[in-house]
């Protein structure tokens, strides 16, 4: 996973409430796996039927085509649990989508997958949207290893992130790599557990071969089946 520690890029503000995963990756981008991801982000807004561009909608805007944030409303990411509509916004380029809140579960996919989701309370993201809906082309950065947010205006917005969330993103670790750090951990709590409860970690016993110290009886290398069974009773 790509580390994250700052990012500096146009904002595109898109203040609309409870967008869900199936606005940002409708079913169209599921159909392939070959599809552009990122082309299709917002896919239903973005484009008319006949696939032409509809200038209006913000992403569409030149100004904002190669936005790296994304300025949202509140419930952001609502809706269904798909993963795709994380990959969507990475392969758009956007880095990090600033919110008063989340939907859960898209909040937990953003950080597996590399995206900063950044909840602002109400106040501050106020103060935000106000700044840059104010500026022709609002750049912004988001500066993780300070947990500070530059407005376009200058202004520094302190912003909050769980701290185990935070490393794994500042170093680019996923779930799987966050837990082998605790390797020695993990060493240390089977090593006393195949003492206190060895019965848990019996090794299954091979084709032809025996396990006397575990008590197990061989396993034979082939079973014979009977020819007929009549009634539930092998003749």
């Amino acid at each position: 996973m790509q580390p994250f520690t700052s990012v500096s890029g146009i904002a595109a503000p898109l203040l609309l409430p409870n967008i869900t995963t199936d606005a940002m990756s409708p079913t169209i981008a599921g159909r392939s796996t070959s599809a552009d991801l990122g082309a299709l982000l917002f896919a239903n807004w973005r484009y008319r039927p006949d696939g032409s561009e509809i200038r209006e909608f913000i992403l569409n805007k030149p100004k904002f085509r190669e936005s790296k944030i994304l300025l949202a409303g509140p419930n952001f990411g609502c809706g269904s649990s798909r993963e795709r509509a994380v990959w969507a916004l990475l392969r758009f380029g956007i880095r990090v989508v600033i919110a008063p809140n989340f939907a859960d579960i898209f909040y937990d996919n953003a950080f597996q997958n590399g995206l900063l989701p950044v909840t602002l309370p109400l106040e501050k993201y106020s103060v935000l949207a106000d700044a840059v809906s104010q500026v022709r082309a609002p750049m912004m950065t988001v500066d993780l290893e300070r947990n500070v947010l530059q407005s376009p205006d200058g202004r520094e917005i302190a912003f909050e992130v769980p701290a185990e969330r935070r490393t794994a993103l500042l170093e680019g670790l996923d779930e799987i790599a966050v837990i082998l750090r605790l390797q020695s951990y993990i060493d240390v709590f089977q090593t006393a557990d195949r003492r206190d409860r060895s019965w848990i970690y019996l090794e299954r016993a091979m084709p032809g071969k025996s396990h006397p110290e575990q008590g197990l009886h061989p396993v034979p290398d082939k079973i014979e089946l009977p020819d007929k069974v009549e009634n539930g009773t092998p003749e």
